[in-house]
């Protein structure tokens, strides 16, 4: 393991129940690679659905953008910053989410100019894509200290 939890909170303002990444198992230059752990025990499953619990296809997505804000966040001009998921284009989603997968997030920085940048994301389980597309996000300046 490359960053657990704590690592991955010093990077990207997103905490618990709204953090979306486990652990980060790999970082290059321009790529990264997370884990989350779907354990069943998420808020989210008692509504999604009864009987039949599935992963939220937006929280897919949201996982991926995470994963992809600790990428861009390691950068020493955005350090301290805050990441804002901007825009979504082709995502698709191949397989269903359940509890007791471990999702594999990828993200791939494709171009980065000033504060707005591009990557493409996968989200696997067990070697098969659950999500996929590419995702827009700008860095804001530092969060502000009265709560807002």
């Amino acid at each position: 393991m490359i960053f657990d939890r704590e690592r991955i909170k010093a990077l990207i303002p997103h905490r618990p129940p709204f953090l979306f990444v486990d652990r980060i198992v790999e970082v290059g230059e321009r790529s990264i690679v997370g884990e989350l752990d779907v354990t069943g025990e998420e808020w989210y499953f008692t509504g999604h659905f009864p009987g039949h619990p599935l992963m939220p296809g937006v929280l897919i997505v949201e996982a991926m953008a995470q994963t992809g804000a600790c990428l861009a966040m390691q950068h020493p001009d955005l350090q301290g910053k805050i990441p804002y998921f901007a825009g979504m284009d082709s995502v698709r989603f191949r397989r269903p989410v359940a509890p007791g997968d471990r999702l594999r997030l990828e993200a791939e920085m494709r171009w980065m100019r000033g504060r707005i940048g591009r990557m493409s994301c996968r989200a696997l389980v067990s070697g098969a894509v659950a999500a996929e597309g590419e995702l827009t996000f700008s860095v804001g300046d530092t969060l502000p200290t009265d709560g807002r």
